[in-house]
């Protein structure tokens, strides 16, 4: 059974996050693929999604696509995820993939990387860029940040309470169970290493670009194609600083959103409570 036939529509009583709630599984694409940024996430990937949105490039997918933007798309990541590395289900072919990111001229970050082969197939068409960074920065930087993320105990907690985190919770630890290889501390900067090198293989020097973000604007644009931006510099999103107290920020709120449901239950319990003691009140009047 696939994993997104768990999908539940977004409570009426999440009122303290903004989260969207569309169902991809019924989506198609509506723009052309055209950039896919393949490099692990911690490498600038958000400071490039921000860069391409400056290019004109239409909602290139990142992390937080499905962590903070329309959770339900950790669903089909989850499928996507279980079919590589559990053979359950099938593999995504393009049509899949369409479905999950059919709104996005590119897609960076992870869950993406994980499927470096699956979208070079996917989408021959595409140029390839790979973000990059010195991998014991790298290592360290996700250690404090998406590896926490992945092992908060509040998230974990939430997940069995919370729609959102009931989503994106599992798919994350999964992730990183997989790609990882179930030991980031220990197989990270292998893993990294290893896939650098494993795209590098896969993608013609012609259509592939090795780019780090404090080369700015120049390499990117030529290799695109596109004009240099004027007067704009290349975005810094450095969220290093404050990922830690943005997620616990998102675990309150999730956490008032599942309060306000439990509230609204408890209320709908007294109210079919008081019905039902009036209605035997009333029956007892008359008939006495």
């Amino acid at each position: 059974m696939a994993y997104a036939s768990k999908y539940t529509s977004k409570p009426i009583t999440d009122v303290f996050t903004s989260d969207t709630d569309i169902d991809r599984r019924q989506c198609t694409r509506t723009v052309p693929m055209k950039v896919l940024l393949l490099g692990c996430g911690r490498t600038g990937t958000a400071s490039m999604r921000a860069a391409m949105k400056q290019l004109g490039y239409i909602d290139t997918y990142h992390m937080m696509n499905c962590s903070i933007e329309n959770p339900p798309d950790a669903l089909l990541w989850m499928d996507a995820l279980r079919a590589k590395y559990d053979g359950v289900g099938e593999p995504f072919t393009r049509k899949d993939w369409d479905k999950l990111l059919g709104g996005s001229q590119a897609v960076c970050d992870w869950p993406a990387c994980a499927f470096a082969k699956e979208l070079i197939e996917a989408y021959p068409e595409a140029k390839v860029v790979m973000t990059g960074r010195d991998v014991d920065s790298w290592h360290a930087s996700t250690m404090r940040t998406v590896y926490w993320r992945a092992t908060d105990p509040e998230l974990r907690a939430l997940s069995h309470l919370s729609w959102a985190a009931g989503m994106y919770y599992p798919m994350l630890k999964k992730f990183f169970d997989t790609f990882f290889e179930g030991d980031f501390p220990n197989r990270g900067k292998e893993v990294f290493t290893r896939h650098y090198e494993e795209v590098r293989n896969m993608v013609p020097k012609e259509k592939l670009l090795d780019y780090r973000v404090t080369d700015g604007w120049g390499p990117l644009c030529e290799f695109l194609g596109d004009p240099v931006p004027k007067d704009c510099p290349f975005p810094n999103v450095n969220d290093n600083r404050d990922f830690v107290t943005r997620s616990k920020r998102r675990n309150r709120r999730q956490m008032f959103n599942v309060a306000a449901q439990v509230a609204a239950q408890i209320l709908e319990i007294l109210v079919l409570v008081g019905i039902t003691l009036y209605l035997v009140f009333y029956v007892q009047w008359n008939l006495f």
